[in-house]
């Protein structure tokens, strides 16, 4: 029900910053789509035909570039990821408390989400002991959303600080998509993946709306929005649109080709549905904060809704500097949302993004 999901009083959560953190290595795009023609044993001209399509123009590896020879197997890739996973996540809760002026020990709930490894135990508890987290911290470690897991774990925040409004939680989400490509695979999914998914983290430090932080006032410039509502939406029989298909080879991505004919017909309807439970329309919208999942999905959002005056300047901006960050790039693009904060204050805006399921995301904010 609609008024399941409404933020009132004492059920609104404040994002107090957010920060993206990326791999040292970066390489433009030509030299990713060398090295992949190479390694994948592909028609380079075709490789370079998909990633140019993705308008990607460099990316940050979690590796570098030579050093992809080497993962010869699952394992060793797996290993790569938790090395790199956490001292990215630890790069970002660091700078994402210092923004928000809290210390390590003000955390109460951490939520970790990723999808492009495995480790148990999970990541989060080795993170929360190199940043200086209490032992008593709350951890909820979340696998499997893929791109939808900034979004989701936004509204899992929410959920959270709704219970407790006097708390402060963390969302840290880290994907090195890098370290999923196959060597062994020259199929038109896995040759896109390579030209479009890259390396990186985010974290998102918010407080319920009675936790005293401190920090700047509620209006000032650098706090980011409230989210006074969520929504997600699972659509039946999807699950061949997208996902990774897991075996020895370790995460051999799954991304169908009608994808985007799903989004067309589906997203506009769900997001319509949402905004106007809440007294709301999509022409009322100031602020879009869209995962940029690909050319022809920015498109299609852009059509849906008559974004046609610079609404996803900084989605297309995130995806041309980065590529997708699968889970971290809805909130690379909330970053840079809170950067060039939206006027007038109190101005309704929309984060979304889907993924694995298939899937969307929804939430509403206020600025």
């Amino acid at each position: 029900m609609a008024g399941m999901e409404a933020g009132k009083g004492g059920d609104l959560m404040r994002v107090l910053a957010v920060n993206t953190v990326l791999p040292e290595h970066r390489y433009d795009q030509r030299q990713i789509t060398e090295r992949v023609a190479a390694t994948v044993k592909a028609d380079q001209r075709l490789v370079e035909r998909f990633h140019a399509a993705t308008r990607v123009s460099g990316r940050n590896l979690a590796l570098a570039i030579e050093d992809y020879d080497r993962l010869t197997g699952f394992t060793a890739a797996n290993d790569a990821y938790i090395t790199t996973a956490l001292d990215l996540a630890e790069r970002a809760v660091g700078k994402v408390l210092d923004a928000a002026g809290l210390d390590p020990r003000q955390v109460d709930h951490l939520v970790f989400c990723s999808s492009t490894g495995v480790a148990t135990p999970s990541l989060d508890a080795a993170l929360a002991q190199r940043t200086g987290l209490r032992e008593d911290v709350k951890r909820l470690p979340v696998f499997g959303l893929g791109c939808a897991a900034g979004a989701a774990g936004l509204s899992r925040l929410h959920d959270y600080l709704r219970a407790w409004p006097e708390q402060v939680a963390v969302l840290v989400c880290v994907e090195l998509c890098s370290l999923t490509v196959q060597r062994d695979d020259a199929s038109v999914a896995n040759l896109v993946g390579s030209g479009l998914f890259g390396d990186g983290a985010a974290a998102v430090v918010a407080a319920g709306d009675e936790r005293d932080t401190g920090g700047p006032p509620p209006d000032g410039p650098g706090w980011g929005p409230r989210v006074v509502a969520t929504r997600s939406r699972l659509y039946p029989d999807t699950a061949r649109l997208m996902g990774w298909n897991v075996g020895e080879h370790g995460f051999r991505i799954v991304l169908a080709a009608d994808l985007v004919d799903h989004v067309e017909a589906s997203l506009a309807g769900d997001v319509a549905a949402f905004l106007r439970d809440h007294g709301l329309s999509p022409g009322e919208i100031a602020s879009w904060v869209c995962h940029p999942g690909g050319p022809k999905v920015i498109e299609t959002i852009a059509a849906a809704f008559g974004l046609d005056d610079g609404e996803l300047d900084l989605t297309w901006d995130s995806l041309r500097k980065a590529g997708n960050l699968s889970s971290v790039s809805v909130l690379n693009v909330l970053e840079e949302t809170i950067a060039r904060r939206p006027r007038p204050p109190d101005a309704p805006g929309l984060l979304m993004a889907l993924g694995p399921g298939f899937s969307a995301e929804m939430v509403l904010l206020r600025w």
